[in-house]
């Protein structure tokens, strides 16, 4: 089921599968927002909980026993209810099921609420909880937008900008595995702002960034202005991805947990920047997509 929310300056469209983003435009009805073209990626913004990325050989151990993980978890396969909407936001909650607890042995309530603001949308993810013991987790956003937006643009036309001079020196993914390796890194950035958009830059899949002082990434057209800006505030990762092929977007994914790290044992638990809630807490994440 889907859900329209809009205001003066943007409309976007939810679905309840996934309590996915399917459609984000401007007043003037142009769509940013990548729209699931299965030749390149059918996906538009799953939500990725309760886990990011990859677990080595699909399996991870909680609590002594192993269980098999999906590659970003289970929330963006699964329907979620309708909690609260109006005009302009939507919440949805998934909470947890006999199903749920097959593969992830946790009391918990997700709930992800879409609110249009000024020129653009904010997602919030809350993560609840419910249980008697401590809840791990990873959760994130996936969200593609097209890139060029506009006709007669060209993909090359496009940079990433960050909001201040980074030196980044990022880890780099294993293509094999798809877990990442935080010794093996190389220099994306050295005291500058920006990263020319080509499609090669991503042939060892996404550009992970772990240490960066921005709070905000653009991506946009340096010749139009065209493009969409993402504040990430309160997420300790980045990742920048498109698929291959010369694919007509660029994903743009903050994060709150990771792959496993190659250095790490398959223990849940022992992953980098995981979250752990105490029973009754809740913890919430947001961004923030300003179209311009």
């Amino acid at each position: 089921m889907r859900t329209t929310i809009q205001n003066k300056t943007a409309c976007a469209e939810v679905e309840s599968l996934g309590a996915q983003l399917m459609s984000l435009k401007n007043a003037e009805g142009v769509e940013y927002l990548w729209q699931g073209d299965p030749a390149y990626w059918s996906s538009r913004a799953p939500i990725l909980f309760p886990t990011v990325g990859n677990v080595r050989n699909g399996t991870t151990v909680i609590k002594g026993k192993p269980y098999a993980f999906k590659r970003h978890g289970f929330a963006r396969n699964m329907e979620h209810v309708v909690l609260d909407s109006g005009a302009n936001y939507v919440t949805y909650s998934l909470k947890d099921s006999e199903e749920t607890k097959a593969i992830y042995p946790f009391a918990f309530e997700l709930r992800v609420t879409y609110r249009l603001v000024e020129n653009g949308l904010t997602t919030e993810f809350t993560v609840f909880n419910r249980g008697e013991e401590c809840l791990p987790f990873g959760i994130g956003g996936h969200p593609g937008f097209r890139c060029p937006v506009m006709p007669g643009e060209r993909f090359e036309d496009y940079i990433i900008l960050f909001e201040k001079e980074e030196h980044a020196v990022c880890p780099t993914i294993d293509l094999q595995t798809g877990l990442i390796d935080f010794n093996n890194r190389r220099e994306v950035l050295r005291g500058e702002r920006e990263i020319a958009l080509r499609h090669d830059l991503f042939v060892n899949d996404a550009l992970v960034f772990d240490a960066l002082q921005s709070r905000t990434v653009q991506v946009v057209n340096r010749i139009s202005g065209h493009g969409i800006e993402m504040d990430f505030s309160g997420y300790p990762m980045l990742g920048i991805w498109s698929a291959l092929g010369e694919a007509p977007f660029v994903a743009l994914e903050p994060w709150a947990g990771c792959a496993t790290a190659t250095d790490e044992d398959d223990v849940f638990t022992h992953k980098r920047h995981l979250n752990v809630l105490d029973p009754g807490e809740c913890r919430v994440f947001a961004f923030t997509v300003r179209l311009i």
